[in-house]
């Protein structure tokens, strides 16, 4: 589910040396279906010209509250309300200290008292800066106000400074941005999810593994956050970047994935296994296995971890995943009766490292349906929307 498709987004850039990063921020929001409209600070424009935004937007850039445009009488106010979101990234020491007093003395901070739209704001600055208790106290109060702040990120600054400050990944603005406007029927409810594969060492340099890309439970987690939820994500070894909002765990073997989803069991309401886990191990060499002809691996199984749960749980609403190279209705069947699962998503093993998934949803009662091709992450919202019945 695109949230974003249609959506008239009103971005505002201060003076931050990240201001050259909401370009790229402007182009994924328009490869999401969103129209950009741009206000500009003067120490934004000290960075880079309102003619580049104007460029990347494809539309008319504003800068000053006291100048004439014609489409618009009232400028900040029109703005205001042509908006279905304002987000301010990056936000500076300084906006935020105008922004949580109420001070109005631009057309970027007139525009933000005019506006009733949802208010994401991401802060960037140096790290002491970010630090400082004004500027922290700032924060609390805008939060206190209701509005959304983004958290900055831990990393080198321009200054060479290192330490929380850094703008978030525009991919992570983005998500945050579109949690906006996401229905949020999961608020209050605790949620684990397990992604990727787990890898079982041979020897110091080898390991085996499969094909698990991780983008399914990723998805799971995304929307999951998106829709209200407090989300932990426990995941094998992926290429992939955490979403943002989520409790993320990394972990490598299925029992360092089983201690980790243990530690967190008891405490949720809904856990959803998209992990494809080994279910053997080999005998570990301590040393580089040399080249032979031939070698035999001795493999014993690795803890089942869907069947721990199953006998484990109380409240907790289990799902699983079943990834088949064929029967895949009856082993799926199979697979939610003998661990005592709620749910079950079977589905070919095609869609391994694939973008999208054809799946075929099991209930407890033995009732199933089958779903068309998908995006991973449109399966995770209709997903989504199967569990929250149960809950």
């Amino acid at each position: 589910m695109n949230s974003l498709r249609g959506k008239q987004i009103l971005l505002g850039v201060t003076g931050s040396i990240a201001v050259y990063r909401s370009l790229d921020l402007i182009r994924l929001l328009q490869a999401k279906g969103a129209e950009v409209k741009v206000i500009m600070t003067k120490g934004a424009q000290a960075f880079i010209t309102p003619l580049t935004f104007s460029a990347i937007s494809r539309n008319k850039v504003y800068t000053d509250i006291f100048q004439t445009y014609p489409e618009h009488p009232i400028i900040h106010l029109d703005l205001a309300r042509w908006a279905d979101a304002l987000v301010i990234s990056p936000a500076s020491a300084d906006i935020l200290a105008k922004l949580a007093q109420g001070i109005a003395d631009d057309l970027l901070t007139s525009t933000f008292l005019g506006c009733s739209r949802p208010v994401l704001i991401a802060p960037s600055m140096n790290p002491q800066m970010y630090a400082h208790p004004t500027v922290q106290a700032n924060i609390a109060q805008l939060k206190k106000y209701g509005f959304h702040i983004l958290a900055s990120i831990q990393g080198k600054t321009a200054c060479g400074d290192v330490g929380q400050g850094r703008l978030p990944p525009v991919e992570n603005i983005v998500e945050a941005i579109e949690s906006l406007f996401s229905k949020k029927d999961l608020t209050g409810y605790k949620v684990l999810i397990t992604a990727g594969p787990t890898q079982e060492a041979i020897d110091p340099i080898r390991f085996l593994t499969n094909r698990s890309s991780g983008r399914m439970g990723f998805a799971l987690a995304k929307t999951a956050y998106q829709r209200g939820a407090m989300v932990t994500l426990i995941s094998g070894p992926t290429s992939l970047k955490p979403p943002y909002g989520v409790n993320f765990l990394s972990v490598t073997t299925t029992q360092d994935m089983l201690e980790a989803v243990l530690r967190h069991f008891p405490s949720v309401d809904v856990v959803v296994m998209a992990a494809a886990v080994m279910d053997f191990k080999p005998l570990y060499y301590p040393h580089k296995i040399k080249k032979r002809e031939k070698l035999s691996l001795s493999l014993e199984k690795t803890p089942d971890i869907l069947t721990i749960l199953g006998k484990e749980k109380k409240h907790q609403y289990l799902v699983g995943f079943a990834a088949e190279t064929q029967n895949l209705l009856p082993e799926a069947m199979k697979k939610l009766k003998s661990k005592n699962l709620d749910l079950i998503v079977a589905n070919d093993v095609s869609g391994f490292e694939a973008t999208t998934n054809k799946i075929v949803l099991i209930y407890k009662n033995g009732a199933y349906e089958k779903w068309p091709l998908m995006s991973k992450e449109d399966v995770a919202w209709r997903l989504w929307d199967r569990i929250k019945t149960f809950l």
